[in-house]
């Protein structure tokens, strides 16, 4: 990169992960070609909360700086953010926040800046909305209603101000939109006459293809096939899904051709962002995968951490499973959860035969950690995780969806059991007295034989992948990123027993080339697809599970080598810092 290069990464997850770009960010500030060649990082965010300490304002190993929402003014731009909190009619939370990868031991401190942008100056913000719609197409009054776009539109004139203010507006910084939340703010940086910003949309995924993915009741295996035909048609999302114009995501997201670059993190993100509209054929867009760790271990930690993994689970089900299968995941419909069990009933059938067993460890939850406390509740009260009640601090109503899934599941089975553990956290703090006292959450990534993340919709998946250097076998769907980034390493899966990709998208022969016939598939179709695929899967899954010392060895020696070369270190300068040197050195006019 060039000398004295800044990257400003504009995202909601500034003080802590939320998600995915949370673990993207992590990825970046601990990783030694990034940091070697970005010579400053600011993060940049609304502020979601002014409740709390000034010790909380910028999460966990975070320093403030300045805050005037706290009084604290102990920064050299404090006369300038004050100058710039009047005019704008803000608080601004200004400081550092260090990142710590705990394998390597490397860490970084990024700049963060966040901006109340609650009672923003309306006439700067109707001035933006003008200029958006005038050069980008951007129809605001459409969504203004709508607080989770209007909340980054208002973002946007104070963000590049701010950057003026901290000496990192010209033609060496490049403003980074991590998804939609950071477009309005790349979109204000193309607009500024004065400096000569280079702008990138990271594209973690294309909301409107999610929406369409999601909300269909063939989901993958019908939208994918579209549009492939649809590529060979010259066909578009609109032309063939109907306008998307009213779902603000996909009005940002279609203006981001307007950059310098997109970055994507998987194949399907590339060709879904081509579906969207005819410009994006000629995007500058590069794929730039995400990272996975890779440690090495010996076959001596990895049955170490299995055996902690059995004991808990024979703590709860009065039986030591020989396989211990697991899934960390959102709790959110793309994930494709009933596919695991689809899978799991497969394998049922098989270990009744064979005379085996196994445990499926479910960590999911779509609500915030539950206090200790009311785990251990709920723990001495009805034997949670193993049976759950409804409602709070139990299940919630996707939760509570799913468990019913699970309960016929495991009423039925005999060699496999289904545990839902709807906590964050894999320790006996947060998950009860019969977890073992030493167990980590590293244990579930170096224990598990199995690690299934089957999704409908998932732009890159590192959690799938995470088992993979301890040996583990890793089912994604074919629609993940991660696939992708595997085919890329090794040529093809079929050369590795660690990965093993589940196509939910092939119509088996069934002849349908007319995009009408495709847009015909239906939940019916899809599970006809899914009750073979998992089949399918299931048999692969037995086939490779090792069944000696020997076997559990050359899985874990496999897997490493596949995950030292799917670190963040190599792909940071495989893809994505060799993608940024290609932006070129705006020219005034």
């Amino acid at each position: 990169m060039a000398n004295e290069t800044t990257v400003v990464h504009i995202t909601h997850e500034a003080v802590g992960k939320i998600g995915g770009i949370g673990a993207v960010l992590q990825g970046f500030f601990t990783c030694k070609s990034y940091l070697d060649a970005i010579d400053r990082s600011i993060i940049i965010s609304p502020l979601f909360t002014t409740e709390g300490s000034v010790s909380n304002r910028l999460g966990e190993n975070g320093e403030v700086l300045y805050s005037s929402i706290d009084g604290l003014i102990n920064s050299a731009y404090a006369p300038a953010f004050h100058k710039l909190e009047n005019y704008y009619n803000t608080s601004i939370v200004y400081g550092r926040r260090t990142f710590i990868d705990e394998l390597t031991g490397i860490k970084s401190s990024p700049e963060v800046l966040l901006i109340d942008v609650r009672h923003i100056n309306k006439e700067i913000t109707n001035e933006l909305k003008k200029r958006l719609f005038e050069e980008f197409g951007i129809r605001s009054h459409l969504y203004e209603s709508l607080w989770e776009y209007e909340q980054y539109v208002r973002l946007a004139p104070v963000a590049i101000a701010a950057l003026k203010v901290l000496n990192a507006a010209d033609e060496s910084t490049i403003v980074v939109a991590h998804e939609f939340m950071g477009l309005p703010t790349v979109f204000a940086a193309i607009l500024e006459p004065n400096c000569d910003f280079k702008t990138v949309f990271y594209a973690h995924e294309v909301a409107t293809i999610r929406r369409i993915v999601e909300e269909h009741p063939a989901h993958d295996t019908m939208f994918y096939n579209v549009m492939k035909q649809a590529h060979k048609d010259k066909l578009y999302v609109n032309e063939v899904f109907g306008d998307q114009n009213s779902f603000f995501k996909h009005a940002l997201v279609e203006a981001s051709k307007y950059c310098d670059q997109i970055c994507a993190v998987g194949n399907y993100v590339v060709d879904e962002l081509r579906f969207l509209a005819p410009e994006f054929e000629s995007a500058d867009i590069n794929i730039v995968y995400n990272g996975i760790p890779a440690q090495k271990i010996t076959v001596a930690e990895k049955l170490a951490s299995k055996a902690k993994l059995q004991k808990y689970c024979e703590n709860l089900l009065n039986y030591k499973p020989d396989f211990v299968f697991t899934h960390v995941t959102r709790l959110v419909r793309s994930k494709g959860l009933w596919r695991d069990l689809l899978v799991l009933q497969n394998i049922e059938k098989q270990f009744q035969t064979q005379g085996k067993t196994a445990a499926f460890l479910l960590l999911s939850t779509e609500v915030s950690q539950r206090p200790s406390r009311d785990i251990y509740n709920m723990e001495a009260a009805y034997k949670w995780p193993v049976a759950h009640r409804e409602g709070w601090p139990d299940l919630s109503g996707g939760e509570a969806d799913l468990y019913t899934k699970i309960q016929e599941f495991n009423a039925q089975s005999r060699n496999i059991k289904v545990l839902f553990i709807n906590q964050f956290g894999f320790n006996r703090k947060y998950c009860g007295n019969r977890m073992p006292e030493d167990m980590e959450f590293i244990d579930i990534r170096k224990g598990t034989d199995l690690e299934l993340g089957q999704s409908i919709y998932e732009p890159f998946g590192i959690s799938q992948l995470e088992p993979l250097a301890f040996g583990g076998i890793c089912v994604p769907s074919n629609v993940c990123g991660c696939a992708g980034l595997v085919n890329d390493v090794v040529g093809t899966t079929e050369h590795t027993k660690n990965v093993l990709i589940a196509d939910y998208t092939n119509l088996n022969n069934l002849n349908r080339e007319d995009i009408e016939d495709l847009l015909q598939i239906n939940r019916s179709m899809r599970e006809q697809i899914e009750a073979k695929t998992s089949e399918n899967i299931a048999q692969e899954i037995i086939r490779r599970l090792p069944e000696s010392e020997s076997e559990i060895e050359s899985m874990i020696q496999t897997g490493y080598e596949l995950a030292k070369n799917m670190t963040w270190d190599v792909l940071m300068k495989n893809y994505l810092l060799s993608n940024l040197q290609k932006i070129p050195n705006k020219i005034r006019t």
